[in-house]
């Protein structure tokens, strides 16, 4: 899931500071203001997902599956080597969509006025509505529907605006190291070496597969929640107090040992701080997912 929320983070803070996309031809001349809410999609069309009974629509799900295949395209990347995508698109719309409905609950909106300025600054960008109307058919929009896409991704993008400001720049925080080896017997070996009074340090230098940690005697440094490469490392160290050394946790690079140097509250600064802000929206969107009424309706 966590590749699928984050191109969708990518997509909405886009989206909120002018939009990765571009209208055609939709005309300079004013949108009447209004803030009506938009209409249903008909139940008679068919649909690929319904979302707290919202219909995402078939032929809008396929249009986005089409504009990513081609983009990966035209980089020179095979299609085959992407894995289910296609459930991943989906999954991204589907979280989009949660997003935007949470917006409006608690009483966010696009008016019309606003929507129309985005647009007009977004034509002015691709050079004027010629510019504009050659994208969008190239791109596989129809005017109607990029106008509904815009409107969603800047609810979502202001719902992630909202769930992390809320955050606190201070956060739980662990101080670990860890030996990396290729076999469950060299773990094994390596704990009953650690239980026999043996330094934790000095078998990282030694032994450890880690080039990055190693010469620290496989010091992690200090990390929040959402931090680590491995996740199954990071449970084990949020599991753990000060001075513990963890059992073997097997990952895909391996077999780890980890043990806890220290725990603290403390601020969360530069990259660390912007993964911290993606778990947070990640974890809100494992939770909408949970309590929300999801039907997927077509195969991925």
């Amino acid at each position: 899931m966590r590749r699928a929320v984050r191109g969708l983070l990518a997509l909405c803070l886009l989206a909120a500071a002018c939009g990765p996309r571009a209208p055609d031809a939709l005309e300079a001349s004013p949108v009447p203001p209004t803030a009506s809410p938009q209409p249903p999609i008909p139940t008679s069309l068919p649909l690929a997902a319904r979302v707290n009974g919202e219909g995402i629509l078939m032929e809008a799900y396929e249009r986005e599956v089409a504009r990513f295949e081609a983009s990966r395209l035209a980089l020179g990347i095979e299609l085959a080597t992407l894995g289910d995508y296609r459930s991943e698109l989906l999954g991204t719309l589907i979280d989009r969509r949660l997003m935007a409905q949470a917006a409006e609950r608690l009483g966010m909106e696009v008016t019309d006025i606003e929507l129309n300025q985005r647009l007009q600054s977004l034509i002015e960008l691709r050079g004027g509505p010629d510019g504009m109307g050659a994208w969008l058919a190239a791109a596989g929009y129809t005017a109607d529907e990029f106008e509904n896409e815009l409107r969603e991704e800047i609810l979502a993008a202001r719902m992630i605006e909202n769930i992390t400001s809320g955050l606190s720049e201070q956060a739980d925080q662990v101080h670990a190291r860890h030996i990396l080896v290729a076999t469950e017997a060299e773990a094994q070996d390596l704990l009953a070496q650690l239980a026999a009074g043996a330094d934790f340090e000095q078998l990282a230098r030694l032994f450890s597969l880690d080039p990055g940690t190693r010469p620290a005697g496989g010091d992690l440094g200090w990390f929040p929640r959402g931090q680590l490469t491995m996740q199954e490392v990071e449970e084990v160290a949020f599991g753990l107090e000060p001075g513990a050394v963890s059992g073997v946790i097997q990952t895909i690079l391996g077999y780890h040992i980890l043990q806890v140097v220290e725990r603290d509250r403390r601020p969360v600064t530069g990259e660390a701080l912007i993964r911290y802000r993606v778990a947070a929206v990640e974890q809100w969107i494992a939770d909408q997912r949970e309590r929300a009424e999801i039907e997927i309706l077509v195969g991925g």
